[in-house]
């Protein structure tokens, strides 16, 4: 899995921070930008974060590129609507060789069902093949293709929603794949807007765990108090 950080907003913390003091200021959002100091953007958000009105964190986006990746990861990954995505279309991308398909650890772990998650893939790939060296199209060949098979995907979400994918999805709960994708996303953004994302992750690191009766019982080391 390759997980990439193309772009995100300037100054994001600084952005957010404008627009929801736009709110209660009488002079426009470019003079707040040039005008809000340090401290003063650390005040606001300090109180969006704390009050839960998070509707200005939607004023700053991240676009990742997510390479190495199964379809069944990105079945998941695009359940969150709040985002925007483009995908490798297995429709006007043919495989003339054997692609690349991603093989859960707990397959691996194990050399016989290693072996026969192999030969189904090899099977479903050289059927695959059949019927575009027949003539069929690639729109219609991709339907014999599993979850498995490898694909590539970019990203864009608002600080908002990354917060809550990243509640759902870095969760021990969450499905291997997208939680390895997950949790490489959230160590690229948290440089770039530290005190926004520095209880980011599964809500166990902020309180209680949400899962109730599901939870795992390891909650992780909680993070650091608003100040």
């Amino acid at each position: 899995m390759d997980v990439r950080l193309l772009y995100h907003t300037p100054d994001p913390e600084r952005a957010v921070a404008v627009a929801a003091r736009l709110c209660y200021a009488p002079v426009g959002a470019a003079e707040l930008m040039d005008e809000m100091d340090d401290d003063a953007v650390t005040r606001v958000l300090r109180v969006i974060m704390t009050s839960g009105h998070f509707s200005a964190l939607e004023h700053a986006s991240y676009t990742f590129a997510i390479d190495g990746v199964s379809r069944a990861m990105t079945h998941q990954l695009v359940r969150h609507r709040l985002a925007s995505y483009n995908q490798q279309s297995q429709r006007y991308v043919s495989f003339a060789e054997e692609p690349g398909f991603i093989v859960p650890p707990r397959v691996a772990a194990d050399p016989e069902a290693e072996a026969r998650f192999n030969e189904a893939t090899a099977a479903a790939f050289a059927a695959y093949r059949a019927l575009i060296d027949s003539g069929v199209d690639a729109e219609d060949a991709r339907y014999l293709l599993p979850n498995a098979v490898e694909t590539k995907i970019v990203v864009t979400m608002n600080i908002r929603e990354l917060l809550h994918f990243f509640e759902l999805r870095c969760c021990r709960r969450a499905q291997w794949e997208i939680r390895e994708a997950a949790l490489a996303m959230l160590e690229l953004v948290e440089p770039t807007a530290p005190y926004i994302f520095m209880d980011a992750g599964a809500s166990c690191r902020r309180g209680p765990c949400r899962e109730g009766k599901m939870t795992c019982g390891e909650p992780y080391p909680k993070a650091p108090k608003r100040e």
